[in-house]
């Protein structure tokens, strides 16, 4: 019988974040030296989240004589899925060899772009215009992104122990095992935990997964420790012994190497016929490469991004100003902000930028029918909008035009985006709903078996609270703690993220600060949940593409 201590998530501190390369090149730049082609050098620029702030990150070496430049160095980013890493690249023709950059002699252009579009462009490869100089043309700059590699192979491991120390009075033990990886330092990092196995001197522990970085950063040498433990339930659990190996020594798989002395240094020491308190065996070893988002995203596929919008009348009468829904002309409402926030993040990772977009919970013209799915767009047959701009317009004109009224269903739009999901279930795309509402859901034992559904599809479900009131069975849907369930069937996997948009509000009235806020947190799940879905259905990013391959045909709802 198993019992479980606890998940330990020993990627929360040890995997890094991903790292981008991203190599710049120039075409057809600016003719500025009489007697020569231009001196061209890249200056790439950050800007910081929630400011309006340029900082310069770093420039490329400087290439002499030409208007093609192809430049060796490069820049090295870490890659956020859920924030909008803004980028800005100046180009310069340089004279002296001076690091300032007001020594430069010429300005030949600038562009601007995020990490996302970067990445998101078909085979890593993004070609803008150079602009800054009016009534001239400045050429081209081509950016190409590619993960660095690192250590991303998943070891998976099953270990059992034979004659434990017996540490319970009125039982035997109920071990479990704890791994560390060792420091530079000569400390050491806790790095995974087995299961308990109750009452046994002979358990077997389930086999299980890690990153090899997290077993040994990379460092095939690296001492591993791993502590053998009696489980107690109030959490003082006795140590049995421990012994230490290496990834390397893990590598070769079971052998008569891979059998160890279970060694209790106090024991030791107190009595001289010690001999060991028990061994643990290694009964089986692999190796697997670990896919990245980046690796799906670089192999084609796309992410298709819907808009479910709340319009029941308890959101208030739009003309007025105490309403969730009002327009005021100097600031967007909390559903702007929220649909902006996330919109223009996700954008970036769908080729066609058409966006379907849905209300819910509203009379609609000219004959007062209530629906829970009508297009922001007025037509029944093409629910796309043009951009998130396009999708913005769309909602301000349906205040315009529809009554608020209610309930508050959620599961026909769930149910919309699930069925366009259930007909492309290769890998080739990936579908996020983001649904803002400001009220509790009232077909909530619908919406947990649209859920539940769901969970067997490539989609994500993000839910945005906005206004004042209490959210609490929102919670219900996102699975953190519990997976939701319908009729004892649980979701396979958690594909919902809730979060109020007022956790997210700045005090001094920074929208921009809100919703980079807003879109780093409900975005940060997506990654982990669309390689949790492809990873369960065995499917493998497709080669990255070049360029020269045409960008996957859309389907929308």
């Amino acid at each position: 019988m198993m019992a479980s201590i606890g998940e330990f998530d020993p990627l929360n501190n040890i995997v890094p974040a991903t790292k981008i390369e991203v190599t710049v090149s120039c075409r057809d730049l600016l003719h500025v030296d009489t007697f020569s082609k231009s001196d061209p050098v890249v200056v790439l620029y950050l800007q910081g989240i929630g400011t309006k702030e340029w900082r310069e990150f770093g420039r490329t070496e400087v290439i002499d004589n030409t208007l093609n430049p192809n430049f060796v160095r490069k820049f090295f980013l870490d890659f956020f899925f859920e924030e909008k890493q803004n980028l800005r690249f100046d180009v310069y023709n340089v004279d002296s060899r001076s690091s300032n950059i007001s020594k430069f002699k010429d300005f030949l252009g600038q562009t601007f772009c995020t990490l996302g579009e970067i990445i998101g462009s078909t085979g890593g490869r993004l070609e803008n215009s150079l602009s800054g100089i009016p009534g001239k043309k400045l050429g081209a700059i081509i950016f190409t992104a590619e993960e660095l590699s690192n250590c991303r192979d998943i070891a998976t491991m099953q270990l059992c122990a034979n004659k434990l120390d017996k540490k319970d009075f009125f039982g035997k033990s109920d071990p479990f095992l704890v791994f560390y990886r060792s420091n530079e330092d000569g400390t050491f990092t806790i790095c995974h935990k087995t299961e308990v196995v109750k009452n046994t001197l002979n358990p077997v522990w389930q086999p299980f997964t890690i990153p090899v970085r997290a077993l040994c950063n990379g460092d095939y040498d690296r001492t591993v420790k791993v502590d053998v433990y009696d489980w107690d339930r109030d959490g003082s659990h006795d140590f049995i012994g421990e012994f230490t190996t290496s990834y390397r020594d893990f590598s070769r798989g079971q052998n008569q190497f891979n059998v160890y002395e279970v060694l209790n240094p106090k024991k030791k020491g107190k009595k001289k016929k010690y001999i060991n308190s028990g061994t643990v065996t290694l009964l089986s070893f692999k190796v697997e490469s670990e896919y990245t988002f980046v690796d799906f995203i670089r192999g084609g596929t796309q992410l298709n991004f819907t808009v479910a919008i709340d319009f029941t009348a308890s959101n208030g009468d739009p003309s007025q100003p105490t309403s969730l829904h009002y327009m005021n002309p100097y600031q967007m409402n909390a559903y702007a902000m929220a649909l902006k926030a996330v919109g223009d993040i996700i954008q970036d990772y769908d080729s066609d930028k058409l966006f379907p977009a849905y209300g819910f919970g509203a009379k609609l013209p000219p004959d007062g029918k209530i629906s829970h799915a009508f297009p922001l767009s007025g037509d029944n047959e093409n629910p796309n909008c043009v951009g998130i701009e396009g999708v913005l317009e769309a909602y301000f004109q349906s205040i315009r035009t529809v009554q608020l009224y209610g309930p508050t269903n959620f599961s026909p739009v769930i149910n919309q985006v699930a069925r366009s999901a259930q007909d492309v279930t290769d890998g080739s795309q990936y579908f996020v709903l983001l649904m803002i509402t400001d009220g509790v859901i009232s077909d909530m034992v619908q919406t947990k078996e649209a859920v539940v559904n769901a969970a067997a599809l490539p989609m994500s479900i993000i839910i945005i609270g906005v206004g004042p009131a209490e959210f609490d069975a929102m919670e219900e849907l996102d699975g953190d703690e519990v997976r939701v369930s319908f009729r004892g069937h649980f979701a396979e996997r958690d594909i919902v993220q809730f979060v109020p948009f007022r956790d997210y509000m700045d005090r001094s009235g920074n929208q921009v600060l809100s919703m980079a806020r807003l879109a780093k947190d409900v975005l940060a799940e997506i990654p982990e949940q669309l390689l949790g879905f492809m990873k369960t259905r065995g499917i493998e990013p497709r080669p990255a593409l070049t360029s020269s391959d045409l960008p996957n045909l859309h389907r929308h709802i």
